[in-house]
């Protein structure tokens, strides 16, 4: 088989350059050349030529199949480019606005070339959203972390990015919880802030260890340790909470230990009458008696030593409190005696004293509240005796009543009580007040019993005057006043029949003659005129019960409260 090796050339050389089919028309030449130098016969001439046309057209396919290979990359790269600028611009939530290149004839690169500055400004926009919600969403983690209590470690790459959603909306919206966060975050700084500083004033005035507190309630409150924020967790808060009440508590029962330790000294001061120096000592104790809790902010106010310092005071006081309590004991009961005294209420003092030692002796009872209980005795008794004054006045009246009729009914009974004699006036002028007195005596007695009675229905027991019932004092008396009326009129019925008989004996016998006795001289021997010796009329006071009225009848008393009158000199 021949080829016609100029048809060769022409037709496979005809889309080369010019250059091209020179080169490779000479090549030709050559190798004709070599082929007749070496004798090459025609059919190995028309194989190698043949072979040569092959190896060219694999050539001319293996580049039409690239050529074609990249240009189907082009489009799949403007496909893809195309693609991304609208997956982007959708995540953005942005309109792009892309060169119409379609209707414009360009090939595939112009195109790509186009839409490729698109692309990357859509690429940058996105990596700084991506990198804008990542920090926001970080910062939301930690924040939240912090108020959650949990001790996360988070770095940047952990955040995970919704690659879909980068919208200006979202990133608003983290941004607008962002800042609640963040302001919910100040106010729970402040919270603890306000918390460390509240429990800080209550250890400076407790004098407590306000470090190793604050360590207690959470590690990041150690100022040990650095680089670590204060937590601000729920649990956190609710610890300082609880802290701070606690102490409040501690606070508020050191106050009241301390403020009954004041008042104890205080009256263990008056008690014992102790020096204003050794008082002094102790104003800063004395001086929270009236304060409350909130008012003491002073240092050390209410630390362990300002409690212990009271406590040793009133310990060594009470051991000279016991003697002092005694002797004021005593004293309240002889108060005690001298007001039943004064009213004339019943007590046994020397059993009373008896009890109150054997009390003291036996330990059975603390002093103060003996002490106490004597006081609200002699509260009593004062009330007692206040109750019991109006009828005390009226009793007054009613004795010295009685006296002046005893002495006026002596001094009726001197015959000579008109005899001219030192004294005789005055006399004269006490019988006619005696007189005037006894009168309102029965009236007096009716007023003093009724006002007893209603004592004793009021108090709901007797009243006693002198260990003895008053009321049946008052009616003894009634019954012995009756009974000396009825002696009276008895005596005076009897005097007038014997002014009868001796009238008839003298009409029938004659008159005596009557010896004339010295001027101011009684019948009665060694007695003063007109000064009636109280003798054979008692009184209530000096006699109880059936005895008072039967010695009324037989013989006179002297009463307690008498007194001579003394001669008048002349």
């Amino acid at each position: 088989m021949s080829i016609d090796r100029t048809k060769f050339c022409g037709s496979n050389c005809s889309p080369l350059s010019k250059t091209a089919t020179t080169t490779c028309a000479s090549l030709l030449r050559e190798l004709q050349e070599i082929w007749d130098e070496i004798g090459e016969g025609d059919t190995e001439r028309d194989e190698m030529l043949l072979e040569l046309e092959q190896e060219c057209l694999d050539i001319y396919r293996r580049k039409v199949e690239r050529s074609r290979k990249n240009k189907a990359e082009l489009r799949q790269c403007l496909a893809e480019s195309e693609a991304e600028i609208a997956q982007i611009a959708s995540a953005l939530g942005e309109r792009v606005s892309v060169p119409p290149y379609e209707k414009v004839s360009c090939n595939l690169k112009q195109q790509i070339s186009v839409i490729r500055p698109v692309l990357e400004d859509l690429r940058l926009k996105k990596q700084e959203r991506i990198k804008e919600i990542s920090g926001i969403e970080y910062l939301i983690a930690g924040i939240s972390a912090e108020i959650a209590g949990n001790d996360l470690n988070l770095g940047s790459d952990v955040i995970q990015v919704d690659e879909l959603d980068l919208t200006t909306k979202k990133l608003g919206n983290l941004m607008t919880h962002l800042q609640e966060l963040q302001y919910e975050k100040n106010l729970r700084l402040q919270k603890v802030n306000s918390h460390i500083s509240a429990i800080h004033g209550l250890s400076v005035v407790m004098s407590l260890d306000f470090t190793k507190i604050m360590a207690e309630v959470h590690p990041s409150f150690d100022d040990a340790v650095a680089g670590q924020s204060k937590s601000i967790s729920n649990e956190t808060l609710a610890r300082l909470t609880s802290k701070i009440n606690s102490l409040k508590q501690e606070k508020q029962q050191r106050l009241l230990k301390v403020q009954d330790l004041g008042r104890t000294l205080v009256e263990l001061w008056s008690l014992l009458d102790m020096p204003l120096d050794e008082q002094r000592k102790f104003d800063h104790v004395t001086r929270l008696i009236t304060s409350n809790a909130d008012e003491i902010l002073g240092p050390g106010s209410l630390s362990i030593d300002i409690i212990e310092q009271p406590e040793a005071e009133v310990e060594r006081l009470n051991v000279l409190k016991v003697s002092k309590l005694k002797e004021i004991i005593f004293r309240r009961q002889s108060e005690l005696e001298e007001i039943c005294k004064a009213v004339h209420m019943d007590v046994d003092s020397d059993q009373a004293r008896q009890i109150l030692i054997s009390l003291m002796e036996s330990g059975s009872i603390d002093l103060s509240d003996l002490l106490s209980n004597m006081d609200d005795q002699v509260a009593n008794a004062k009330e007692q005796a206040r109750s019991r004054k109006d009828i005390l006045e009226k009793v007054e009246k009613w004795r010295q009543a009685s006296e002046e009729e005893s002495w006026l009914e002596e001094y009726e009974r001197d015959e000579n009580r008109y005899s001219a004699g030192r004294g005789v006036h005055k006399n004269l002028k006490r019988a006619e007040k005696a007189r005037s007195l006894v009168s309102k005596i029965p009236s007096l007695v009716e007023s003093l019993t009724a006002k007893v009675k209603a004592w004793e229905l009021e108090k709901g027991m007797p009243f006693l005057y002198n260990k003895t019932p008053l009321l049946r004092t008052l009616e003894e008396f009634t019954v012995s006043r009756q009974e000396k009326e009825e002696e009276k009129r008895k005596s005076r019925e009897q005097k007038k029949l014997q002014d009868q008989l001796a009238a008839e004996q003298e009409a029938m016998f004659g008159s005596k003659p009557n010896v004339k006795k010295p001027l101011g001289q009684s019948t009665f021997a060694n007695t003063m005129v007109g000064t009636p010796n109280s003798r054979r009329t008692g009184t209530p006071w000096t006699r109880p019960g059936k005895d008072r009225r039967e010695s009324g009848r037989v013989g006179t008393v002297i009463p307690i409260n008498y007194v001579a009158l003394q001669k008048e000199d002349r």
